[in-house]
């Protein structure tokens, strides 16, 4: 990690999962104990992230406070109040036609589609995360797309692709109709958001309701969902531990994620002027 120089952060946005989350699921006291005073700084902090609101109770618990981004920006979510406050959904139609021009493109595909209340998923799909949530499935998912959704997922099972050639196939045969991107390079999974919402687009109208410019902001991400808000940042962090394309998005690389890559980041800008 090179040296810092410059202000102290107004905001700090992170990524979750291989960024401040171990694989194992741990977040370090180290990590907690940095957020924890940013916050008592008067930093605005948020996480930002693909989950869903379901999957939030850890963190609320690991952190009691922050702001939250859900579904790869699709959501501004009340973190502590366990509160939906703003949705960003993909419509009916282009649900339909997602569908319609992947299963075009890759034949193997299968989905799911999911909103803060509900996941559906084709029996194809083999879900990792999500299981127990619907143990029937449907035979295609144009069965239960019924209103807008918060996030589709789009999932080769058997794996005859990466999700990073998943993807080079669906930034051509959807562009200009939905935003599509990945969390994990070793699996065969897309998400796919209404278009133009990204984590980057919804972290950068929250700085701004704030009166925070993207000067006055730092990130921190490991994957591809990540990339907008790393590039919209004036200081952002790709973790040497995720994509190898996070580099060119970012404006500096931290640490590996189990070796607190961000809060020896976080610990080095709150040791900068505020003024």
């Amino acid at each position: 990690m090179s040296q810092v120089s410059g202000l102290r952060p107004k905001l700090i946005a992170t990524d979750l999962d291989g960024t401040i989350v171990n694989h194992d699921g741990r977040i370090s006291e180290r990590t907690v104990k940095a957020f924890t005073k940013a916050r008592d700084l008067g930093v605005e902090v948020f996480f930002v992230t693909g989950r869903p609101p379901r999957w939030m109770p850890e963190i609320r618990e690991a952190f009691g406070f922050g702001s939250a981004i859900c579904g790869n920006g699709a959501m501004l979510y009340d973190l502590m109040g366990d509160k939906v406050l703003e949705e960003w959904l993909i419509d009916l139609p282009e649900q339909l036609e997602t569908v319609k021009r992947l299963r075009l493109a890759i034949p193997e595909v299968s989905f799911a589609v999911e909103s803060h209340s509900y996941f559906h998923r084709e029996k194809a799909y083999i879900p990792r995360w999500d299981v127990g949530l619907d143990n029937i499935g449907v035979h295609t998912i144009e069965e239960v797309l019924q209103s807008p959704a918060l996030k589709m997922l789009a999932r080769c099972s058997q794996q005859n692709f990466s999700s990073d050639e998943m993807l080079d196939i669906a930034l051509r045969e959807l562009d200009g109709l939905v935003t599509v991107t990945h969390s994990n390079p070793h699996d065969s999974l897309l998400e796919i958001s209404a278009l133009g919402v990204s984590k980057g687009a919804t972290l950068a109208r929250m700085a701004q309701r704030l009166g925070i410019t993207a000067d006055e902001c730092v990130t921190f991400g490991d994957n591809p969902n990540d990339f907008s808000m790393l590039e919209w940042a004036g200081r952002s962090y790709a973790m040497s531990s995720g994509h190898p394309d996070g580099a060119k998005y970012a404006k500096s690389v931290a640490g590996a994620c189990e070796e607190d890559g961000v809060a020896i980041a976080i610990e080095a800008l709150l040791d900068l002027p505020s003024l």
